[in-house]
């Protein structure tokens, strides 16, 4: 009960604007944005991504920062922020691989202008990579369960004209496992994710274990046989070690080769334990916002679990 308070707490606090007026104009507040931010521009994000992969073999996906936009001058504004990413990624031997919200792009405006903008960004990728070597994308994550099936129905609209396109799922949702499923007969590229949202107990798992059991389930069918057989590529995105085991041992019991799959984390969490697993051949990708509007999405990872209460606590009284 107090998680599922926590965390909705700290998403009422993500999408006040006040409170975030408040916050990125606070000194106060630098540590927990300098820990889970890469930086201010697409420029600086990309030398962010450069050094990971540099240093440490670690890929990354791109995010400009800013979700839930119903300004057009914000959504024209995120356009053309993730537009400049990718040809700067293009300039590099990066992936050009970048994340994207549906309300970023002019959802919540209008649907089809929000397809028309994913359209030309999975286009724009597509040029970008020129058909070199890597693992070229544009993600499309997964917000509340009120845009699931939009976001799903764009991702099938999109991958069915040959885009290159990767689409998140949720394991907190009940109606996931169905999702997957769909996913997997298609061949598609897709990245699971606890979810960061509260959801009712009729469509969501509550409960830290049944969420977490439910992830147990979903990377089975992820490295299963028909996945396998379909060209699907899974992406286990979580810090979990007992997850990311389990994955390993399902993806070597199924005769999943590293590169075949990959896991991904969020940039300022656990880093250590994605370059272990970098250096003992996985492939992994960190999950890389830059932007202005960074207080929305940190507060986000801090209400993902109570025990982060610790860490907002110590970047409010500096």
């Amino acid at each position: 009960m107090f998680a599922r308070l926590w965390q909705s707490s700290m998403i009422a606090l993500a999408r006040s604007g006040r409170v975030t007026r408040v916050m990125q104009g606070s000194r106060a507040t630098a540590g927990l944005r300098d820990r889970y931010i890469a930086a201010g521009d697409h420029t600086a994000g990309v030398a962010r991504a450069a050094a990971l992969w540099r240093a440490h073999g670690l890929r990354a996906s791109l995010f400009y920062l800013g979700e839930y936009v119903d300004d057009p001058a914000l959504v024209d504004e995120n356009v053309a922020a993730k537009r400049a990413v990718v040809r700067a990624l293009g300039a590099t031997d990066l992936d050009v691989h970048v994340s994207v919200d549906m309300t970023q792009v002019g959802h919540l405006l209008d649907p089809d202008l929000a397809r028309r903008h994913l359209d030309t960004l999975a286009a724009d990728i597509r040029a970008a990579a020129d058909a070199r070597p890597g693992v070229h994308a544009l993600m499309l994550d997964m917000e509340d369960v009120s845009v699931v099936d939009a976001t799903i129905a764009l991702h099938d609209g999109l991958a069915d004209r040959g885009l290159p396109v990767a689409l998140t799922l949720q394991a907190y949702l009940k109606r996931t496992a169905a999702d997957l499923a769909a996913q997997i007969r298609r061949g598609a590229r897709v990245r699971l994710v606890k979810g960061a949202f509260v959801g009712a107990p009729s469509y969501a798992y509550t409960r830290r274990a049944d969420v977490k059991a439910n992830s147990r389930r979903l990377i089975d069918a992820m490295f299963g046989p028909e996945a396998r057989d379909r060209g699907f590529y899974p992406i286990v995105a979580t810090h979990d070690d007992r997850l990311i085991a389990h994955a390993r041992e399902r993806a070597r019991a199924d005769g999943w080769v590293p590169g075949t799959y990959e896991f991904e984390m969020l940039l300022g969490v656990r880093e250590p334990l994605a370059r272990a697993l970098a250096a003992e051949g996985e492939r992994v990708r960190l999950y890389v916002p830059f932007g202005r509007d960074w207080w929305p999405y940190s507060v986000r990872r801090i209400g993902e679990t109570p025990a982060n209460a610790l860490l907002l606590a110590r970047s409010l009284v500096g």
